[in-house]
């Protein structure tokens, strides 16, 4: 049987927009790891000033990584809006870079590099227990009200947009718009989400998944994240949060799983 018409088309889009995404964030990760080279030659040379000018020019991406973590931490009340801004991590960052530029073994190391970097620095801030453990435990229990009134606290906090920096300007770094293709991937989802995309709008989507992800445990969101935002594989998030694939792997499953649950409670149970 043929998909709904307007399915192939939302598909063919989907597939086009990823492919150009895809593309830009190849172009980045190939421009960062071939700044590595030029980076330790001025490091060699002691020309800290040189050496933090290229920096400034890779950082883009780590700033908007960077802002989606603290912004989350400060919706959930982990600490107040005054006390850290995105540019307190960045300005040690460019220490640690500076610092321990050495500790990386080649330039195709470096990109993750820079992630495994600026995750020590805000787990240094940021406890990975935290209070939001019950939301994922009790997914199944939750009802429509409940997610609606969710969604509408998640809004009215803003939205999960409290940039602390300036808007980048580049798109492909503030990619956070979510498909039900990073969650719905298996063979026997595809008819819940056809169901899906026939009821809700793209931004409806959009913003259920990023409401959820938002209560999801630090640990779940983060691998969610990395790999559906930062294009990365299970096993280079695995390097990045100093843990086994198989963890990772779970992770990630258990993200899909409590976003897959949370949309039939929400929208097919009566």
């Amino acid at each position: 049987m043929f998909a709904p018409l307007h399915i192939t088309y939302l598909s063919t889009y989907i597939m086009q927009a990823n492919v150009s995404y895809y593309q830009s964030k190849k172009e980045v990760r190939l421009f960062v790891t071939n700044t590595f080279p030029n980076l330790i030659h001025l490091k060699k040379e002691g020309d800290q000033d040189s050496f933090n000018k290229l920096v400034l020019k890779i950082l883009p991406l780590i700033r908007k990584y960077v802002n989606g973590q603290l912004n989350t931490a400060i919706k959930k009340g982990h600490f107040s809006k005054d006390k850290y801004n995105a540019n307190d991590f960045i300005n040690q960052l460019f220490i640690e870079i500076y610092d321990n530029i050495e500790e990386v073994k080649t330039k195709n190391d470096f990109y993750l590099w820079l992630f495994k970097k600026t995750n020590e620095l805000l787990d240094d801030r940021i406890v990975e227990e935290e209070f939001d453990n019950l939301f994922f435990k009790n997914i199944d229990d939750y009802s429509k009200p409940e997610l609606d009134e969710m969604e509408e606290k998640f809004s009215t906090d803003g939205g999960g947009d409290l940039l602390m920096i300036e808007e980048l300007d580049d798109k492909s770094y503030n990619h956070n718009d979510y498909t039900l293709n990073h969650v719905f991937i298996e063979d026997d989802q595809i008819a819940l989400a056809e169901k899906i995309d026939k009821q809700l709008s793209a931004e409806q989507i959009q913003n259920h998944i990023a409401m959820v992800l938002h209560n999801l445990p630090f640990a779940m969101r983060n691998v969610f994240e990395l790999y559906t935002n930062e294009l990365l594989d299970l096993e280079e998030i695995a390097k990045i949060r100093n843990t086994t694939v198989e963890e990772v792997d779970q992770l990630l499953n258990n993200a899909k799983k409590a976003i897959q649950v949370s949309f039939f409670n929400r929208y097919f149970v009566n």
